[in-house]
């Protein structure tokens, strides 16, 4: 059985689906600013729907590099957002973070998120659509690099974890093309939704932890932490975030999300993802100490279900990339993604 292991930082806070037509687009009020070094691109999907993808190619700076460093050439790292945000939320900090590091990074808006276009009907895809954008993004701009990294937070954990067993099952992108998922040189999920989605988190703080399962309840599915300071902090970040984070945020996330990402009743259906057959990609299961949403249960599920043993990161929460002290996890990743054997050939 795997186990979490924790890792402690110093205190540094203060089958194939049908493509619908175009929708009428409808973007953001909100656009977030890019920072240096950052590009909006908008790829075209097979459906003529676009999705906003933020790059952050990697530093080059030959002076500072050794010739072993020169000799290298790391996959690019692709990440994936859950609900209420959008690609903003990686390019906050972990963009610029492991641009420098090396990795060309791109962080996606799925459907109906962010800057990205809306599909018609009332949800913005399912497991399947939204892991076949993805890899119609991988497929179109990626193919010349090293297979990427696919990191996904929350829910976007979730569609990384379909992807991955999409990859060793062999099932074909959604596209007018018939191959399979491109390769992905290793899997992130960072606070991810377990396997078999979260309605075992749900009744375990129904029977554990009732005043919080209220809360859950009644700030993400009743949105109040669009409105309440207090509540979005506790829901997404760790009690010493400053107010004014904890609003800028909120304001980003209000704006983020113009569709729910997937119809739940229905996710939950169709729960768990299937498990990877004869699958060689390395897996990272990341969780977050203080993270309000997703227990310590649901990260031992994760964790073994791909048969690796969790790093749960101390004095961080939910939205780790997002936290006063978000470079903790940063370090944990790149420490992985430091080692060859983490990831796949």
């Amino acid at each position: 059985m795997a186990t979490s292991s924790f890792v402690s930082f110093p205190r540094l806070c203060s089958p194939k689906a049908k493509f619908k037509p175009m929708a009428a687009l409808s973007k953001s009020s909100t656009t977030y600013e890019l920072k240096k070094g950052q590009n909006r691109l908008y790829h075209k999907l097979p459906s003529g729907l676009k999705m906003e993808v933020i790059e952050q190619r990697k530093e080059k700076n030959e002076k500072r590099r050794s010739e072993k460093e020169k000799e290298k050439e790391n996959p690019p790292l692709v990440f994936v957002h859950g609900s209420y945000h959008a690609a903003w939320c990686w390019a906050e900090h972990w963009l610029p973070f492991f641009s420098s590091s090396g990795f060309d990074s791109y962080a996606i808006s799925l459907l109906a998120q962010g800057e990205s276009d809306e599909p018609l009907g009332t949800v913005a895809g399912t497991l399947e659509t939204h892991a076949s954008d993805i890899a119609n993004f991988i497929e179109s701009n990626l193919s010349s690099s090293l297979p990427p990294v696919l990191i996904g937070h929350s829910f976007g954990g979730l569609i990384v974890q379909y992807y991955l067993a999409n990859i060793s099952n062999k099932q074909p992108l959604v596209t007018e093309a018939t191959n399979a998922y491109p390769d992905i040189s290793g899997a992130v999920l960072v606070c991810s939704v377990p396997p078999s989605g979260n309605s075992g988190l749900v009744l375990r703080y129904l029977f554990s932890k009732p005043v919080a399962a209220f809360k859950v309840t009644l700030s993400l599915a009743a949105k109040r932490f669009q409105t309440s300071i207090p509540l979005c902090r506790e829901t997404f970040f760790s009690s010493a975030m400053d107010d004014h984070l904890v609003q800028r945020y909120q304001d980003l996330m209000k704006e983020s999300s113009r569709m729910p990402l997937f119809d739940l009743k229905k996710l939950n259906a169709s729960l768990p993802v299937p498990k990877p057959k004869e699958n060689s990609t390395k897996v990272m299961v990341l969780g977050a100490k203080d993270d309000f949403i997703v227990d310590d249960e649901g990260l031992k599920e994760t964790g073994r279900f791909y048969d690796v043993e969790p790093v749960c990161v101390e004095g961080v929460a939910h939205d780790m990339m997002l936290d006063c002290s978000w470079e903790k996890g940063a370090e944990v990743l790149l420490y992985w993604l430091s080692k060859p054997t983490n990831l796949s050939a």
